[in-house]
Parts: C-alpha cells; structure tokens; sequence
C-alpha cells in the first residue's frame, strides 16, 4: 500500500461516512430528521374526525367565571349541560388531584359534630342503628343519623345545607354519577421504577389496567415509577381514567403519543384511547395489546412502534379555519352556544387560556394546547390515521446510508465536478421524493435525513479537499510559471523588445525578487524615451513597494515627460509627437533617429512637421512623421514600411535646384520619418483664392519651374503623384521654388483605409490615376496643369456635388471655360491649357521640359528659368 493512500478521495469519503454514523443519533442529525418528518405531515392531507368537539376554558371565559381554578360546581354544572345534551362521552382534560375545600368548610364540620350531625348525614328513624355522633369524612357517602327536633333541628338542617352548598367535590362527584360517560386524566412520571410501590393503586384507578397482554417481554411499553390520580370521590364517580402523558422529540416536540404505559406490572391505556374505546361503546377490556407489535381496540389496529408509541397524525387547518372546532366554555355555559350542538359527539374539554396549563411543540402548531393535542390523537386512533416506523425500517435506512457512503467512497472520486454535482443532486432529490411519497401516500415513516446529510456533507468535503489540493498545485505551477515569465522577460528585455518584456513581468506576480527588474525596464523605457511606458512600469512597482530606490522621483520624472513630450503620429485628432509648452529647458528633447527634435513647424496631410537638428554637424532640418502603424492594417505595414524606405531612398537622389532635398529617412517609436532641406516661405494654397492671385507673369515662371523639377524627376524614374499647390512651395522675397513631398505619394496608393485622408481631394489628380490605369509623368503634368488654372482664375477646372459626381467630370467633362471666371487670361494661356488637361495623356505634353517651354512660350516667351538656390526668409509650413 502506497503511504499517501490516506490522501485519496476514497480514503476521504470514507472517513466522512464513518464520522457521520457515529453522529447519526446526535441531537442535530436527529432534529433534521424531525424537520423533515413535519414537513411530511403538513405535506400530506387527510380531514380529522367531525363528531369531535372541544370546549376550550380560554381567557375569555376565565375572564367571566372568575380565576383560575375555579369551584368544581362550575364544573359539575358544565357536565350536567352536556350530560343533559346525551354528549356521547366527555373527555374532561382537567386535573383534581386534591380536594376543593372552602375555609369555612371546616368550620361547618365541626359545628355538625358537635352537634351530633354527620356531614352529609339525613336525619333516621328513632330505631336506627347507627351510633350517635358518627363522623362521615367530606364526600365519604350519606349516612342516616336520628332527626333533631325544635331549634336544634332547624340549626342543624341549616349547618347542613350550608355544609352541601361548600362541598363542591361531592356536588362534581354527583354530577359524574348522573352523566356515567366522563373521563378523566391521569399523570405518569416516565422513567424506570427503582423499587416496589408505597401501596397498591386504589381501585378506581385499577378498574381501567389492561389484562390479557400477550407477547414476550423483548420489547415493553414505556416505564413509568409515579402516578397522580384524581381524588377518590371524583375518581370513583368517573367512567374511566387515562394517562395525559406526551414523550417530547429531542428537539422538544410533540410528535408521537404513547397509547399504553406500564406501571410496574400493570398496562394502562391514554386517555385518548379511552376515549375512543368509550365512543365505540367498548372498554379497557377490549383493548388489546401484543407486546412489540401493537395495539388494537375492536376491530381496530393501532400502528405503534414496538414500545406502543403511536405517530399522532396532525390535521392542518383548512381555508383558514381550525383542524377541530373550538367552542368557549363560557359560551356553552352560559346558553350562547346550544348544548344539543354536541348531542352524540365526542366533547373534549380543557383548558387553552395562557398560563393555564403548558403547550406543546406540534408538527402543525408551535403552541398546542393538552386538549388539542388530545383531539388530533382521538381522530388518529378512530380514524387509523397515524404514521408508522416500520420494524424493517432501520434496515432500509442503514442501506440507504451504506449507498450513499460507496458513492462517495467509489463513484464520485472519478466523476469531474458537473458530472459529480448533476448525480449529487440527482440522488438527493430521489431520496427527499421518497421521503415525502412514503409519508403522504403510505404514512410510513423511515428516516433518510442522515444519508442526504452524508451525501450533502460528503460532497462538499470531497469537492473542498479536491479545490483545496488544486489550490496548492495551482501555487506551484503558478509560481513555476512565474519564474518561466519573468526569464522569458528578460530574454526580451535583452533582446531590445521591451513591450514583450513588459507583458511578460505583468504576468509574474508583484514581490521584491521582481523589483530589481521593472527598475531596469523602466530604465530602458526612459532610454528610449518612452515616458509613457516608463511610468506606467513606475507606477506599477508603487503598488508593491512605493519606497523601493528613487522610483518616487522616477515616477515624478517620467509623467512629467510622457504629458510634455507625446511621440505619436499622424493627424486629424490622433496623438501626434509634439513638444506641448513649457520650459524646454526643464524636460529632456526627444529624439528621432540622430535628430534633435526642437520645435513643431505645422502639420501635413500625413503628420507632423518639426524643427530638428543634428547635433553631429549642426545641421537644421525639417522632420516629416508618418505614423505608419495608425495609417494601414498590420498584415501589410511590414510591406508598407520596405516600400517606404525605398521611396524615401529614390527621393533621396534627385538633386534640383526646385526639389526639396532628402536628407535621411528612418523609423523611431513606431514613426517613419524624413529629414529634409529646411525651407523658408510657404506652399501655393493662399494664392489660388480669388482676390490673392498672383501676376500672370509670377504664375507662370513658378509653374514652369515646377514642370522643371517634374521633368527631372521624371527622367529619374521618379514620379509625385500628389501635385498640388500645396505641395509647391515658394518664398516671394527670394522667388524661390520647391516642389515636395516625392515618393510619400506613391507609398500611400495602398492605403485600405486612409486613402482619402492621404490624397485629400481627387480635384487634381488625373483620369487615368481616377480609373486606376498604371500612371507615368503625364498624370503629374495634367495635375499641375489643374494647379496653373487655378491660380490664374482662383476657380479649379472640374467641380461637383460629391465626389463621384466630381470623378465624372474629370474623367469625361471638358474643364470650365477659364474665360468665363478670368476674361483677362490670355488666349495662348487658355490654347495650352486645353492641351495640358486633354484626357488622353497621349495628346497632352509628354515631358516637364516640353511642358515648361510651351508654357513660356505660350506667355509670349517674357518669362525666363531662374536660379532659384537662394536661401533665407520665413520658416514655411508644409
């Protein structure tokens, strides 16, 4: 046997049953079982006996009859009503264990023998034989005693009357004597007799013992040591006498009644089985009893346990009125109630005012008074209304409980948890139905709480131990897979992927080994000048240890540069790398690539303009950004970014006095960028508005040498794609000429999603680049063709209401006639325009310089090439 068997779940599950055996008769598992059996009862529906009446003594009739207790005449006159009503038999619940005697009562008797006056005597004959002056004790019986005469006689006829009127035993007695169907309660103590008893039981009381028991002695009535009988006078008078004794559940309820007791070696019954025999016209004489089986009266089988203990059968209350009628005492005493109401019934008296007597915890009440509990009793007995505990019943509920404990021991240690809970549930819900079917359509009692109390307790325990030794190894893998995260961390830290580092000590949980390394990454975030990131590795750390280092000033240090200094890019709402007032002097410059960013110049179409430097050579430039991760999806940027550079790189080469010079191209914090000649002036766009157009001579010489440049470029297999005013930059003082922005445009062709952002509006471009069709330098051409109209009028030559509408016209309409918006354009002008924006590039002028000459000439040949190198004037936005 392997030594960790004791760790099993079967080993478990055992040990749960065994626990839980031991405990099934404890106080608690016993309760449950209670519970459920009352819940049983008040499930099942069964109507409780008509012919039973109670008449309660409640607190209103205390309240008008005086209190408690009161003289046994209002007894004897409450039975002479019911008696006179032919009741069929009265169970009268109340005790009288001793005599009623009234103070002056004593007094009356000593006045009768002085004056030689027995109590209770009449007066005899002079011959009679009874000694003079013999004394009867109260009750005892009238005797015949010789008649004073004169005043004596009327003084002792008087004392006499007065000593009948007092002696309320025997006025109760008399009325007992006349009804001849009253039954009274006696009260046992339970328990094992220690000895013998003081004196036999008088006679009254042994008259109503049951003979003839038959059975061995394996399984007796319960014991009783004491009795308390009603006094002798009252007893004698009584049909019957039966004991009023409940056995409290361990919970204190009243769940079962015993239908006989033994004293000593006599049997006596319940009041409520005399009362039901008296009903039957039957007696103590034809109940029978067979020792651990039952009992029986008539023809009726009283189901008990083999200790004669019956399963009363509480009726509930149907439609808000009581199981039994309860009448008051006062109200039939009184005449309120017509006593021939209970002519023939069976009419139970007793006492339900508070703190007349004591209640009794019922399955259907939390208070139920003696004489309730006395008429649920009654219609059980006569009824057969009662449940049973079969004698077989302890064997099916051990093999219940020896089920349930293999399932846990065998079965639900290889079940997987939904699995497990689904047949938990399942044989839970089986044994409770079998519960409830077996006492609402069977009246059989067997006890099935302490095997769902296994099956609930066990499954929890199982289930428990099972979280609990996942837990533990869930620690250990956590704590394995801690260790593989964080060297994964620092191998990418190593490797100079510092986001992957990031999400990889994210993973490994906060303590003092790690410290060390988020310092170091935060570090190499600031190195990189990803501020933003250094804090958030910064702040990080503080929920663990706000002490460690100078992560304090760290923290400080980095928020401070991520919300002064945002590396992002592009436009139109997104984060863009700018440097946000401030004193410049107080943060750290950016960097991007070897430059130096100083200042934000403007922003473009595709992003943000800076002022940059290189501190090598202290060379100033301008710093194009595109953000090309925000401008195209992930599964072509890495094609993207190759095309880019070597754009970037072919731009690089053109060298024209009337061409932006490229400087270097590269990529930082996920922004491509070029460095180019910083320029001064501004682009075209403000003098293409109508009331800022420049002179026609101006126009064309800047056009010209635009085609120029373009023809170059051309000829370097170089084409723009994007020509437009506002990428035609010109600074007046100097008459300087620069065309921008080569090889951005083509680069953004592919865009899937920011096309129309990157080429603004199509109002330039060409029919060919409109459709499609593979594009060389004419499409430049008729796109600075456009430009020229434009500055010449203030107006663009194709106009439309949306954009499809503005693509039709481009593709099929001829231009707007230019003398319809400026007359003064010169009819050569208009002649070259209609050339340079024909549809077909094959009709149009094939090359820049052929453009540039027919354009000078066209102007009537005033407007010469340039040298347009010279330096100096106003920064320009691009």
């Amino acid at each position: 046997m392997k030594s960790g068997f004791w760790k099993t779940d079967w080993f478990f599950g055992l040990i749960v049953a065994m626990v839980m055996l031991l405990a099934s008769n404890s106080d608690l598992l016993q309760s449950m079982e209670r519970k459920a059996y009352d819940l049983g009862v008040t499930s099942s529906s069964r109507a409780p006996l008509d012919r039973i009446a109670v008449v309660a003594i409640d607190d209103a009739s205390i309240a008008n009859l005086g209190r408690w207790p009161w003289s046994r005449e209002i007894h004897a006159q409450m039975i002479d009503i019911l008696a006179g009503a032919k009741a069929k038999v009265i169970g009268y619940a109340v005790f009288f264990p001793e005599p009623q005697i009234d103070p002056g009562y004593k007094y009356i008797l000593k006045l009768l023998d002085i004056a030689g006056a027995p109590a209770g005597a009449q007066a005899a004959p002079a011959d009679t034989t009874a000694a003079p002056g013999a004394a009867v004790a109260p009750g005892a019986g009238v005797a015949a005693v010789p008649a004073p005469v004169g005043e004596l006689g009327q003084f002792v006829n008087l004392l006499r009357e007065a000593e009948g009127t007092l002696n309320t035993d025997r006025k109760l007695a008399d009325s007992f004597d006349r009804a001849r169907n009253i039954l009274l309660p006696m009260l046992f103590t339970l328990g094992e007799p220690r000895g013998k008893p003081d004196k036999p039981l008088p006679e009254y009381v042994t008259r109503n013992a049951i003979a003839g028991v038959q059975g061995g002695q394996d399984s007796l009535p319960v014991p009783t040591s004491m009795v308390q009988i009603p006094i002798a006078s009252v007893g004698q008078s009584a049909a019957g006498l039966g004991h009023l004794n409940a056995i409290p559940d361990v919970d204190g309820g009243t769940r079962t009644e015993p239908v006989i007791l033994q004293h000593f070696d006599q049997y006596y019954p319940s009041l409520s089985m005399m009362v039901a025999a008296r009903s039957l016209n039957l007696g103590p004489a034809d109940i029978k009893i067979r020792l651990g089986e039952g009992v029986s009266l008539g023809k009726l089988r009283i189901g008990t346990d083999p200790s004669l203990v019956m399963y009363t059968y509480f009726y509930k209350d149907r439609d808000s009125k009581p199981a039994f009628q309860v009448d008051s005492f006062y109200d039939v005493y009184t005449g309120k109630i017509p006593a021939q109401k209970y002519r023939d019934k069976i009419v139970l008296i007793g006492a339900t005012a508070a703190g007349v007597g004591t209640t009794s915890v019922t399955p259907v009440s939390p208070a139920m008074p003696p004489v309730l509990t006395l008429a649920h009793s009654v219609s059980s007995i006569l009824q057969e209304h009662f449940f049973v505990a079969p004698t077989w019943g302890w064997a099916v509920e051990k093999a219940i409980f020896l089920l349930v404990a293999a399932y846990l021991v065998m079965l639900l240690p290889r079940l997987k948890a939904g699995a497990g809970a689904a047949v938990t549930v399942g044989i839970l819900i089986a044994l409770l139905l079998a519960h409830f079917v077996l006492m609402t359509t069977q009246g059989i009692w067997i006890q099935f709480m302490v095997a769902c109390t296994l099956l609930v307790v066990g499954h929890v325990a199982l289930i428990t131990k099972r979280f609990i030794t996942t837990e533990r190894a869930k620690v250990k893998s956590d704590e394995s897979s801690a260790e593989s995260n964080r060297m994964l961390g620092l191998a990418y830290q190593g490797q100079g992927q510092l986001d992957m580092a990031w999400d990889k000590f994210l993973q490994v949980p906060l303590a003092d080994a790690l410290m060390d390394n988020l310092y170091n990454l935060a570090l190499d975030f600031e190195r990189k000048r990803q501020f933003a990131k250094a804090e958030g590795v910064f702040r990080h750390m503080a929920t663990h240890n706000p002490k460690f280092r100078d992560i304090e000033n760290k923290l400080s240090r980095a928020k401070q540069l991520s919300e002064t200094v945002i590396l992002g890019g592009g436009s139109g709402g997104r984060t863009n790398t700018s440097i946000l007032g401030g004193d410049a002097g107080s943060v750290e410059k950016p960097m991007l690539g070897r430059y130096q960013v100083e200042k934000e110049l403007g922003k473009g179409a595709m992003g943000v303009v800076y002022l940059g430097k290189d501190p090598k050579i202290g060379r100033v430039v301008a710093i194009k950004t595109m953000a090309l991760s925000q401008e195209f999806e992930a599964d072509e940027l890495a094609d993207v970014k190759e095309r880019f550079f070597r754009e970037a790189e072919t731009a690089g080469r053109l060298a024209h006095q009337n061409i932006v010079t490229i400087y270097d191209a590269g990529e930082e914090h996920d922004l491509a960028f070029i460095a180019m000649e910083l320029l001064k002036g501004a682009d075209l766009v403000p003098f293409t508005k109508p009331g800022a157009l420049l002179p026609l001579d101006q126009v064309v010489s800047i056009i010209a040498r635009t085609a120029d440049a373009l023809g170059y470029a051309h000829k370097q297999s170089v084409v723009h794609r994007d020509v437009k005013p506002a990428n035609i930059m010109y600074h007046p003082e100097t008459d300087t000429v620069k065309v921008t922005d080569f090889g951005i445009a083509r680069l953004t062709d592919s865009s899937k999603t920011k096309t129309g952002m990157v080429l603004g509006t199509p109002s330039y471009m060409s029919p060919e680049q409109l459709g499609g069709k593979k594009i060389d330098g004419r499409s430049d051409l008729f796109s600075l063709a456009i430009s020229l109209y434009q500055m010449l009028c203030g107006k663009l030559p194709f106009e439309g209401e949306s954009m499809a509408q503005l693509m039709f016209q481009i593709a099929s309409q001829p231009p707007v006639d230019i003398f319809l918006i400026n007359p003064n354009v010169p009819p050569s002008i208009v002649a070259f325009l209609d050339r340079a924006m024909d549809k077909n590039p094959d009709n149009r002028f094939q090359t820049g310089e052929e453009f540039a000459a027919a354009l000078r000439e066209a102007s009537g040949g005033t407007v010469q090439s340039k040298n347009d190198s010279a330096a100096g004037g106003v920064d320009f936005q691009l």
